[in-house]
């Protein structure tokens, strides 16, 4: 095997094993309850109750895009960059959902779609991924310190999961304090330019100074768009609650309704399982798992958990096809470069 071949192999083996992972972990999951019966709640949703969770998604995805967008000061917030952000975005979450890189296969994917098609230059799109990603994990941050506090007020989760779920809570914290801090004190190019000097003379110059204007990018955010940033913030908050509400009504609609603070429970527990399996596409396995023991150990039916895990799961195939088609759209039209 020649040189060039090796790594996209090594790729292909990883993502393979990890997809094996994620199918045994769901083999686990649905030998625990009857599978009859948790397609027998999922149709029950049906055609018009599936379309209101799509409509509830739309929404969600269009608000984080729009957040993606005050994260890019070299576009004005309009709604011709409003429908870009949202298209480039979906086809790059498409990559993001399918390959095992993080949640970061589809940000190359952004950039170069930015940058073919609408004339963005690779260092302004890169800078504004990292600040929307980092946007995003604050206020996931945000959504979960409410969410924990709330599962630890709830009589209904076992004290295990109380536990385990302040492990996962903590380390996602430090790890969002970490990431910003990393921008926002200029670390990568201070840390850069210290090795260039010390051990390297000057031969990473050309790759530190790019590092560099990277860093003055982010902090010149940080300090200079404070409106953008905190609209920026604000609409990922909403992005998470709007999952909230997607658990509520999913609920509402298997004719098991739950207070709107056992789905805020629910759904914290579920992004924070996300987070952590990453490394699978999809995280398949890890979210129905997750759905199973938390909404079952909420509603009393591990089954009706399931059931929730499986609509949310349709509804993901239905967005990662619409993606793929976006994508398809892209590479049969011309480049676009009006503001």
């Amino acid at each position: 095997m020649s040189e060039g071949t090796a790594g996209p192999s090594l790729g292909w083996l990883w993502k393979l094993l990890f997809i094996a992972a994620g199918l045994g972990l769901l083999a686990v999951v649905f030998s625990e309850v009857d599978i009859d019966a948790v397609w027998r709640s999922a149709a029950a949703v049906g055609a018009w109750g599936m379309g209101g969770v799509l409509a509830l998604y739309l929404l969600a995805f269009f608000v984080d895009s729009v957040s993606w967008l005050l994260a890019l000061p070299s576009a004005p917030v309009n709604g011709r960059w409003m429908w870009r952000t949202w298209a480039v975005r979906m086809v790059g979450e498409t990559y993001n959902n399918i390959t095992p890189a993080a949640s970061m296969g589809g940000e190359p994917v952004k950039a170069v779609l930015l940058n073919r098609h609408y004339g963005v230059s690779y260092h302004d799109s890169t800078a504004s991924l990292i600040l929307a990603k980092t946007i995003n994990m604050v206020g996931l941050c945000l959504f979960l310190i409410v969410g924990f506090w709330l599962m630890m007020q709830s009589g209904k989760l076992a004290t295990g999961y109380k536990h385990t779920a302040a492990v996962g809570f903590v380390a996602l914290i430090a790890a969002t304090a970490v990431f910003f801090a990393v921008q926002r004190l200029s670390v990568s190019s201070r840390a850069g330019g210290w090795l260039g000097r010390r051990f390297l003379a000057g031969r990473l110059d050309a790759a530190i100074d790019k590092i560099r204007r990277l860093d003055e990018t982010l902090v010149h955010f940080y300090t200079r768009h404070g409106w953008r940033f905190t609209g920026a913030l604000t609409l990922a908050a909403i992005n998470w609650l709007l999952g909230v509400v997607e658990v509520y009504y999913v609920l509402w609609l298997l004719d098991a309704p739950i207070t709107w603070t056992e789905a805020w429970i629910i759904e914290a527990v579920a992004q924070m399982v996300r987070s952590g399996t990453f490394f699978i596409p999809l995280s398949i396995g890890a979210q129905e798992g997750v759905f199973l023991l938390i909404a079952g150990a909420i509603t009393g039916q591990p089954a009706l958990g399931l059931s929730v895990g499986l609509v949310r799961r349709f509804r993901e195939v239905i967005w990662i096809a619409w993606g793929y088609l976006l994508g398809v759209w892209y590479t049969s039209r011309r480049r676009d470069m009006r503001a």
